[in-house]
C-alpha cells in the first residue's frame, strides 16, 4: 500500500503546526458527510473504506516528507519530530461500504488527537467522494440495465491510473459484473472482461480474415466486433460464417458487439440474423457513450440486449462528475469532557450536527421495509414513540412522531488506533450486501428520475443541542 501521508492540503499541516504550539493535548471528533447526492439522485452508494482503512493504518513520514515540510520554513521543529514518529492514534467508525447513505448523515467519524485528525481531511475525501461517486453512478446504470451484467470499460477516460483502478472496485460495489482493468481484476478479485478493438480487424486484409484469426486463437471467446465497416451487411453475417466453424469444432459462440450507430435497429437487424442462422444464444453487447437514460432508452424502445459496456460515463460520473462530500468538526474532548461544537454560514442549509453521533435505519417492525433514518447522540436511548425533526434545516413541517419501529444501527467501529475492529469484506460480498440494503429501502426512493424522498430525521435531543449551540453564539437572530 502507497504512503499517502502527504496527500494534504497545505492548511492541514499549518492548522496541525499550530495545535502543536497552542492546544496539543486536546482530541478532535470529525465526521465526513454530504449535503447533494449526484444527480439529482436520493441516495450515495458508499464506498472507499477499505482504502481509507489502509491508507490510515501505512500513515507516516518518511526523511525526505520532513526534508521537504522543513524548506517551507512554516513549521516548527516539534512538529517536524512529531511528524518523524508519526504512530496513528485515532478511533474510526463508518457506515460499511456498499450501504445506501443520505444526505447530512455521518458516513464515517474519526476521534483523535486534533493534531492528526487535521491531517486526514483531504486523504479520507479524496477517497470516499471519488470512491462513492463512482459506486452511486454504477448503481444508475445497472439499475436502468436491469439485470442485464454491465461490464466496466472507462479505464482509458479515467483521471488518471489510480482513479482507474479504484473506480473500477466501486463500479462492482455499484453493481457491475466485471472489468476491463486488469490490474483492478487482479487487485480486488474482478472478473476480467473484453475481446477486441477495431484496430484487430483493419490490421487484416479484411473483415473475415480478422474475425477467423481471433477464433483461431481464442476459440472458447470468440465475442466479435462487428461494427467497423457495416453491422448488418459485412459483421453479423462475417461472424455467422465464423460461429458455424466454431460449432463444427465442438465451440460455443459468445456473441457480438456493437459499438456505434442506431443501437436499437442494429441490434434488432443483428438478433434477427443470428436466430436465423441457428444461434439463438449468442448475446449481443453494446458499449459506444452508454449510461443510465441511454440504457433506458435502449431497452424501452425494445433494443435486444443482453450486456453492456460501460465506460467514460460510468469511470467519470460525466454527468455529474462531483460529489462534495465534507469534513467537518462535531466535537473536541478537553479534560475528558466532549465539548460539541457547530459549523454555521449565512446559510442555515450549511448548519452541522454537533457532538458524536450515531445513524440508525428505521423498520416497520419485524420487516426489512425501511421507512426513515435517524441520527441521534451516540450516548442517547431511542424511545418509543420518538419525537423526530427532519435533518434538512431548510424543510418546512420539520417536527415529526414516529410510533413504532425496529432500529439498526449503521456506523460501526472500525479502527481503533492501528487496530482493524471490523471485517474488510471481498468487493462481491460488499456488492451482495449493497443488493440486500436496496431491497430494504422502498423503490420509490431508487427511482432514476423525481426519486421519492426518504425521509432522514434527528432526535429532539441532537435538535435540541444544536440550538442551545446557536443561541449561544446569538446566530440566526
Amino acid at each position: 500500500m502507497d504512503n499517502l501521508s502527504m496527500v494534504t492540503d497545505l492548511y492541514e499541516f499549518s492548522m496541525a503546526n499550530g495545535y502543536r504550539q497552542t492546544i496539543d493535548e486536546e482530541q478532535g471528533v470529525f465526521d465526513i458527510f454530504f449535503r447533494k447526492v449526484p444527480d439529482q439522485g436520493s441516495f450515495v452508494i458508499s464506498a472507499g473504506l477499505e482504502q481509507v482503512v489502509k491508507s490510515l493504518q501505512n500513515f507516516h513520514f518518511d526523511e525526505s516528507d520532513i526534508t521537504y515540510l522543513r524548506s517551507l520554513h512554516l513549521f516548527k521543529e516539534n512538529f517536524l519530530d512529531y511528524l518523524k514518529t508519526f504512530k496513528f492514534d485515532c478511533q474510526v467508525s463508518a457506515i460499511p461500504e456498499g450501504t445506501p447513505v443520505f444526505p447530512r448523515e455521518p458516513m464515517l467519524t474519526i476521534k483523535g488527537p486534533l493534531l492528526q485528525t487535521q491531517l486526514f481531511e483531504t486523504l479520507l475525501l479524496s477517497i470516499l467522494n471519488h470512491q462513492s461517486l463512482i459506486a452511486t453512478k454504477a448503481r444508475r446504470i445497472t439499475y436502468a440495465a436491469g439485470k442485464r451484467p454491465v461490464m466496466e470499460f472507462g479505464a482509458r477516460r479515467a483521471q488518471g491510473p489510480e482513479s482507474a483502478t479504484y473506480g473500477a472496485r466501486a463500479a462492482v460495489i455499484g453493481g457491475c459484473t466485471s472489468t476491463s482493468n486488469v490490474l483492478a481484476a487482479k487487485k480486488f478479485g474482478i472478473p476480467s472482461a473484453g475481446t477486441m478493438a477495431h484496430a484487430w480487424i483493419e490490421a487484416f486484409p479484411d473483415e473475415l480474415t480478422a474475425f477467423e484469426k481471433w477464433a483461431e486463437v481464442y476459440p472458447d471467446n470468440a465475442s466479435l466486433l462487428v461494427d467497423t465497416y457495416d453491422v448488418l451487411k459485412s459483421g453479423v453475417p462475417n461472424a455467422i460464417k465464423v460461429f458455424r466453424k466454431l460449432k463444427q469444432a465442438g465451440h460455443q459462440p459468445v456473441g457480438i458487439r456493437i459499438d456505434s450507430g442506431d443501437i436499437t435497429q442494429l441490434a434488432r437487424g443483428a438478433r434477427k440474423l443470428l436466430d436465423d442462422a441457428g444461434f439463438p444464444d449468442a448475446k449481443i453487447t453494446a458499449s459506444n457513450a452508454l449510461d443510465e437514460h441511454v440504457i433506458q432508452s435502449l431497452l424501452g424502445e425494445g433494443a435486444p440486449l443482453d450486456n453492456f459496456g460501460v465506460g467514460e460515463k460510468l469511470i467519470t460520473s460525466a454527468s455529474s462528475p462531483v460529489l462534495s462530500g465534507v469534513y467537518k468538526l462535531a466535537a473536541i474532548e478537553q479534560n475528558n469532557q466532549l465539548i460539541p461544537k457547530i459549523k454555521v454560514s449565512a446559510s442555515r442549509e450549511k448548519l452541522t450536527l454537533p457532538g458524536l453521533k450515531q445513524v440508525y435505519r428505521l423498520y416497520y417492525p419485524g420487516t426489512k421495509h425501511a421507512f426513515a433514518d435517524v441520527i441521534a447522540l451516540q450516548d442517547e436511548k431511542l424511545d418509543k414513540p420518538i419525537d423526530v425533526i427532519k435533518a434538512n434545516p431548510l424543510a418546512t413541517k420539520r417536527d415529526h412522531m414516529i410510533d413504532d419501529y425496529d432500529a439498526v444501527p449503521l456506523q460501526e467501529k472500525v479502527l481503533d488506533a492501528t487496530n482493524l475492529k471490523t471485517d474488510l469484506p471481498a468487493v462481491f460480498d460488499i456488492q451482495k450486501h449493497s443488493k440486500e440494503m436496496l431491497a430494504e429501502i422502498p423503490a420509490a426512493t431508487q427511482r432514476l428520475v423525481n426519486p421519492d424522498e426518504f425521509p432522514v430525521y434527528i432526535t429532539q435531543k441532537l435538535a435540541n443541542l444544536q440550538d442551545e449551540l446557536l443561541q449561544r453564539d446569538k446566530v440566526f437572530k
